[in-house]
């Protein structure tokens, strides 16, 4: 394993004893089901990201060598489980079905949606090979990891107009071919209750339901920016439990006229893939990683997301020109898979979106201040869950308060603070 290195999480710098032979032998019987004889050579294992790429699961990368009836072969796997070390991240999400929503994922949902893309003529990938999975007796999933056929996280830079296009295109297929299922056949996603915001204990969380107290403290000490503490202090007391409402939306208070697929849930540039051509630099895929918190709501909350967990600041200032062209993409896809229902409408998603704004000032006052901080490496999610100094740092950053000015400024220009 790694040594003891502040840029990976410290639950991954040492694998459950668990990972071990016997396991492996179970897994490459897994894919290898003809095999008459299976021998291990050798197993190495590292942690799979870096501190702040995620947070809800632990995550090992293995190569694995091994002899299948005579032949030597090597696996490289991606290895998803559930915390087992005692702390914040393991009570947050013990009670949760994080895992039991990834399997059915990868094994009966995005199968079908990639069908019925395939029955149109569209080659669309949504999801990389799943090599083996099991809920007992450890919860785990593994990946073929795709490193070595070119894919990469982006971790030096934000994601570029192409790689924007190629993201926003494939969320708006998925996004259509869910929304025409959810219409005709809405218990096929029944268990899909559970996005971040709906989970278990979610309201004790230490950073989520506070952050807002935190900017309010910080706004407090600085004379040009205090103007705008009347205007937080009047969403204060509703803005997460009105972010919590975005997502029990369709299953306890559904509204007439609005449009519901089955999120993602987490859709930021981390959890995604991106492979360029090696002489070319030109862009030839985008993987979608992470289904976790797929949930059915809004179509707006993954697009609202996107807005401050995968765009800079001036790919922010134009998010209208990305909702548009993901609209685009979304009504193109859902006139080719047949859908005959009332075409949705841009104004209608335009409303769906000031429906949701307390969803959207809860990322900006508490998701995005996070999300600078991990950018640099500096600060993980457990260091922001767990911590309360940390927690109080963000606020004070640059980068962050600049962007809230501006922002700020435009949400009051709209109305979002009126009652």
């Amino acid at each position: 394993m790694a040594p003891n290195n502040h840029n990976y999480n410290a639950d991954e710098l040492e694998a459950p004893a668990w990972l071990n032979d016997d396991f492996f032998i179970k897994v490459l019987r897994n894919f290898e089901t003809d095999a008459k004889e299976l021998r291990l050579r050798k197993t190495e294992l590292s942690p799979a990201t870096l501190k702040g790429d995620h947070y809800a699961s632990v995550m090992f990368r293995a190569t694995v060598e091994y002899e299948c009836d005579g032949e030597n072969k090597c696996q490289r796997m991606i290895m998803k489980t559930m915390p087992e070390v005692d702390g914040h991240k393991k009570e947050m999400f013990e009670d949760s079905i994080i895992f039991e929503t990834e399997i059915d994922m990868y094994t009966r949902v995005i199968p079908r949606f990639e069908q019925i893309l395939r029955d149109i003529g569209d080659e669309t990938v949504l999801r990389a090979p799943i090599l083996f999975h099991e809920l007992s007796p450890q919860k785990i999933i593994i990946f073929e990891d795709i490193v070595p056929l070119g894919y990469e996280v982006l971790r030096d830079r934000y994601v570029n107009k192409e790689e924007l296009e190629a993201a926003y295109t494939k969320l708006a297929k998925w996004h259509a071919i869910s929304y025409k299922i959810n219409l005709e056949e809405p218990q096929y996603f029944e268990n899909y209750r559970q996005g971040l915001l709906a989970m278990p204990k979610i309201e004790e969380n230490e950073f989520m339901p506070h952050g807002v107290g935190l900017l309010i403290e910080q706004l407090e000490t600085m004379p040009q920016m205090c103007k705008y503490v009347p205007y937080i202090k009047s969403i204060e007391q509703d803005l997460f439990k009105g972010a919590i409402a975005a997502f029990r939306e369709y299953h306890e208070a559904r509204r007439e006229n609005a449009y519901y697929v089955l999120c993602h849930g987490d859709f930021h540039n981390k959890n995604m893939m991106f492979k360029h051509d090696a002489s070319t630099g030109k862009l030839v895929d985008v993987m979608l990683l992470d289904y976790q918190l797929s949930y059915v709501g809004p179509m707006i909350n993954d697009l609202i997301y996107s807005l401050y967990m995968l765009l800079d600041a001036e790919n922010r200032e134009n998010f209208e020109h990305w909702v548009h062209f993901y609209f685009t993409q979304f009504k193109d896809t859902l006139a080719k898979i047949g859908f005959e229902g009332p075409v949705p409408k841009l104004m209608q998603l335009y409303e769906q979106r000031r429906q949701q704004k307390l969803w959207e000032l809860f990322l900006l006052i508490t998701f995005l201040p996070a999300w600078l901080a991990f950018r640099d490496g500096s600060t993980g999610p457990d260091d922001i869950m767990t911590s309360a100094d940390t927690r109080r740092r963000i606020y004070e950053r640059k980068e962050y308060l600049e962007e809230l000015d501006k922002l700020l400024t435009k949400y009051i220009n709209l109305g979002y603070f009126e009652e």
